[in-house]
């Protein structure tokens, strides 16, 4: 074929859209009706689901969740509480949701078998539990939640948000009812603290002034330890001369002892010279007698003699006296050498008694000199100690001020809210925090929010239909070249475009989508159908079947791949990763900008980069059209080899 000029080509491209704006209107009736389908049809997919999506949560009244209650009651300071008939009562004037009342038996089967999605069972004991908190066993109540996963995934979902909302409530009133039953208890508090600050300060106030006694204390203990250790000096002096008398004692001892054995000798002899004596004075007494009676003095013949008788009887009747004496006195030496005896016996008892006793002063003397050492250790730690106890005193002393101090603020704090009435502090704690909410372009729907991920989905459906139903030429054996073949059915295909979106926004503007920029919307919804009628032309048009099926693969990566329902953040790694290349992606971001609230640095990042990649598929599909049209054909061709495919 050979090379045609600029103008001849453009003739051919001209020749080729008249031709096929000529056969949908003459061929045939059928023609302008499918074509007509082809528009109506992606419009159907947007705006059906923006309406199904439109506002679901307002009809959540007509989810059946059943509710068994099965509390029991209980009683807390005289009066009834049964949190269970409460919540109950609650519940039954709450239309967010079907609630539906039954016995527990009703409800496990009814969850099973899918009359209702979920059930909520209140146990026997929840009251009990509840109040638990007021006794030594508080224990936390429990609630029942059964869910039925199986019946619908968004169901489920919300029932969830249903039993929270039921459990967040629950612990909100019970939250109030603890702090309101701890906030009547603070007067009671306020009272103790007040009195608790009381006697602290007295008990600092006897401390100082016991302080002041072990102050005093030591002084005397001071003054005494100066004179333990003076009678200490004294007690040491003392235990010498103790010491060396106790060594003059020993030595005298002995002296004793020798003396006594003395006289015990000297006693033996006196015994026995007494027991002679004893003998011959009764010889004498004896022979007196017998003169005595032997001689008759009136007898004797001359005076002479009879004097003499008369003198020998006087001598005998003498020594008969002297005899007698005699033999008292050894009769009393004998007794006197018992006594002497019996004295020596006792100096010697003496003399041991006085080593011992001279032994024991020594003892005596050496644990005096320690008691006295001790003495004065501790009357210096007595020193010690009161100096201890009026550092701890003083220090204690004033600790216990500060706490007074510091417990008079505090009931002074109390004092100052326990006033307040009870319904409001209940109140306050029932909800201490309330969200001031602030919504950066509020929106009044949940469909006007999807609208633009439905919208955008449409766009590249249409375009993928529209390829899918009309031909895309090929060059191979026809007059045109590949370059004309493309740009001459290029315009048939941007026109049902236009018409397509056309179609969606008249039945976007009837559903009442929010455009915060009506006229930028208009235009950027045009703009994106064209770029994605491009995209898939140009595949289609260089590749053929495969183009098509490389825009079907497209599409499905693109639905849950550009954050239009979900954040992409939620997304798999794989989503992630190639949500910026997906062309839908900034389609959504377009006319989400146009429609909720615009910010030109996203509006245009999006808008240069879908120019960006609809000349990429341009350019991309005339290098194969003109390089390569027959061989990327390859795949059509083979298909076509059987009557499977159209």
């Amino acid at each position: 074929m050979a090379k045609r000029n600029f103008s001849e080509s453009l003739g051919k491209i001209v020749t080729l859209l008249k031709k096929d704006f000529t056969d949908v209107f003459t061929k045939n009736p059928v023609v302008p009706i499918v074509l007509l389908a082809i528009i109506i049809l992606p419009s159907l997919y947007a705006l059906i689901n923006i309406q199904a999506c439109w506002d679901p949560y307002d009809n959540t009244g007509n989810i059946e969740i059943a509710v068994a209650n099965l509390d029991n009651g209980t009683t807390f300071e005289g009066e009834s509480l049964n949190v269970g008939n409460e919540i109950e009562d609650e519940l039954k004037g709450n239309d967010d949701f079907y609630w539906v009342f039954v016995n527990e038996t009703e409800l496990r089967e009814g969850v099973k078998n899918g009359t209702y999605y979920s059930g909520i069972i209140i146990p026997k004991n929840f009251s009990k539990s509840i109040k638990s908190i007021t006794t030594d066993d508080p224990h936390s109540a429990e609630l029942e939640y059964i869910v039925n996963r199986k019946s619908n995934p968004m169901a489920s979902k919300l029932s969830d948000s249903a039993a929270k909302a039921v459990y967040n409530k629950i612990n909100a009133k019970i939250v109030q009812f603890i702090n309101v039953v701890a906030y009547s208890k603070l007067g009671e508090l306020q009272s103790a603290l007040s009195q608790g600050a009381g006697q602290m300060s007295s008990g600092a106030v006897q401390l100082s002034s016991g302080s002041a006694q072990v102050n005093s204390g030591a002084s005397q203990v001071k003054s005494g330890s100066n004179q333990v250790k003076s009678a200490a000096n004294q007690v040491q002096s003392g235990g010498a001369e103790v010491q060396s008398g106790s060594e003059e004692i020993k030595s005298h001892a002995s002296e004793v002892k020798s003396g006594a054995n003395q006289v015990s000798q000297g006693s033996s002899q006196i015994q026995s010279s007494s027991q002679q004596i004893q003998a011959g004075s009764s010889q004498v007494q004896s022979s007196a007698k017998q003169l005595d009676s032997s001689v008759d003095v009136d007898k004797l013949p001359s005076d002479d003699l009879k004097h003499v008788v008369n003198s020998s009887k006087q001598l005998a009747n003498a020594s008969s006296n002297l005899a007698g004496s005699s033999s008292q006195l050894a009769n009393g030496s004998v007794q006197l050498a018992n006594g002497s005896v019996q004295l020596a016996d006792g100096s010697v008892q003496l003399a041991d008694g006085s080593v011992r006793l001279a032994d024991g002063s020594v003892r005596l003397a050496n644990g005096s000199v320690q008691l006295a050492d001790g003495s004065v250790q501790l009357a210096e730690g007595s020193l010690s100690l009161a100096a201890g106890s009026q550092l701890l005193a003083n220090s204690a002393a004033y600790a216990l001020f500060a706490a007074s101090s510091s417990l008079s603020g505090a009931a002074s704090s109390l004092s100052s809210i326990t006033g307040v009435d009870e319904n409001q502090i209940g109140s306050y704690i029932y909800s201490p925090v309330t969200l001031n909410e602030i919504e950066l372009n509020p929106v009044d729907n949940y469909g006007s929010e999807v609208a633009p991920f439905y919208l955008v989905l449409s766009m590249w459906v249409g375009a993928l239909i529209t390829c899918v139903m009309l031909r895309t030429g090929q060059s191979t054996g026809t007059e045109y070249s590949p370059s004309e073949m493309y740009f001459g059915k290029l315009l048939i295909f941007m026109v049902m475009a236009v018409l397509e979106t056309t179609v969606t926004l008249i039945g976007a503007s009837i559903l009442g989508i929010e455009m915060s920029n009506p006229v930028l919307f208009v235009l950027s919804a045009y703009f994106i159908a064209l770029v994605f009628m491009l995209i898939c032309y140009s595949l289609t048009s260089a590749l053929g079947q495969l183009g098509k099926g490389i825009a079907v693969i497209w599409l499905v990566f693109q639905i849950s791949g550009t954050g239009g329902i979900y954040p992409i953040q939620l997304m798999g790694p794989i989503l992630q990763a190639v949500s910026p290349y997906m062309p839908m992606t900034h389609g959504i971001t377009l006319l989400r900008e146009a429609a909720l609230g615009l910010v030109w640095s996203n509006y245009i990042h999006s808008f240069l980069i879908l120019i960006a990649m609809g000349l990429i598929t341009l350019i991309l599909a005339l290098i194969i059209k003109v390089f390569a049209d027959k061989r990327a054909h390859w795949f059509e061709e083979k298909l076509n080899e059987t009557d499977l495919f159209h």
